[in-house]
């Protein structure tokens, strides 16, 4: 006689069968985080000796020159792929000067960090807003707005500074119309073809940046910067900046921010084929950090399940703030 609560089990699948142990769970896991897929962000302060804390963002700090080499060969031994290097400048002008100055502090910053860890990929962020007197990503036309157009010689020739000083990847986040072509056109005049461009192609107006502001020293210091970042409501739109970046010379493309954003991750990932970046930003990271401190995640586990929700919308590369932290547990 048959068993009808047998035949009544049999119509459903037993999928906890592969979830039974640890050892069962790692055999059929889909998506595996490495640190190599990670770039860690750097802060580099002019003047400053050391290193000092962000308070915004807990467990983060800003680094002197005489500090940088150090970190960089800890984060090479730990085997994240690279550093995004962001400037606070000794001084600051309407036009943003210090950004291609030949002897910036991130000009300085990339030699110590390929002196002390030649493993790591050194990417430098071109923009204009930690260097301009008044916050924005370039030189300001009459009206107050951002002047594209006069913008991207700077940005260019902030590219070609960070190129000559040894950096391996150019990485615009300015979001100025035309800027990757005036980019890539700069850097093979200056002898630096082989420098690929990584583009923060759907930039988004985000209320995540907030700590970044505050750590950079780059929060405009009038009105905000919906007038030339994307419009968060924007998916399709944000494919369009993608393949326009692509088709002026882009190597790989990044969502900013990642985790509001990971539907647009993944409609990048599927309709190229290039490196897709998606930048887990600052605020994302100290919304984790700030419940942590209060006991209420798990520290280990939320930022493990963060960055793999990333990789497995589809990023190759994950900028991310957690990552020296991640890597460490390994």
């Amino acid at each position: 006689m048959l068993d009808w609560r047998g035949m009544e089990l049999g119509r459903f699948a037993r999928h906890r069968r592969l979830r039974s142990s640890e050892a069962m769970r790692r055999l059929v896991r889909e998506t595996e985080l490495s640190p190599a897929h990670l770039v860690y962000p750097l802060f580099i302060e002019a003047g400053l000796r050391g290193r000092s804390p962000i308070p915004s963002m807990p467990g983060q700090f800003r680094f002197g020159l005489d500090a940088v080499g150090e970190e960089a060969r800890e984060l090479e031994r730990l085997g994240i792929g690279g550093v995004m290097l962001f400037g606070l400048p000794a001084a600051k002008d309407e036009q943003g000067s210090g950004a291609w100055a030949a002897d910036g502090v991130v000009q300085q910053a990339i030699g110590r960090i390929k002196d002390a860890a030649p493993g790591l990929v050194v990417m430098g962020d071109v923009c204009l807003c930690e260097y301009t007197s008044h916050g924005h990503c370039g030189p300001l036309a009459p009206d107050g707005s951002v002047d594209n157009d006069a913008a991207l010689p700077l940005l260019a020739e902030t590219a070609v500074s960070l190129a000559n000083a040894g950096c391996d990847v150019i990485a615009p986040s300015d979001m100025m119309d035309g800027r990757v072509l005036a980019i890539r056109n700069a850097l093979d005049a200056a002898g630096h073809v082989s420098v690929p461009i990584l583009s923060y192609a759907a930039k988004f107006a985000s209320g995540f940046y907030g700590p970044f502001r505050d750590a950079a020293d780059s929060a405009p210091a009038f009105g905000d910067r919906r007038g030339y970042q994307m419009d968060p409501a924007n998916g399709r739109m944000a494919l369009g900046e993608v393949l326009a970046d692509l088709e002026q010379g882009a190597d790989m493309v990044m969502v900013k921010p990642a985790l509001p954003y990971l539907d647009v991750v993944r409609a990048v990932r599927e309709v190229t084929n290039v490196p897709v970046a998606a930048y887990n930003v600052s605020g994302e990271y100290s919304m984790v950090m700030a419940a942590v401190e209060r006991g209420w995640l798990d520290e280990a586990r939320v930022i493990d399940e963060t960055l793999t929700s990333i990789l497995r919308a589809g990023a190759d590369i994950i900028i991310t703030y957690h990552a020296r932290q991640w890597a460490s547990r390994r």
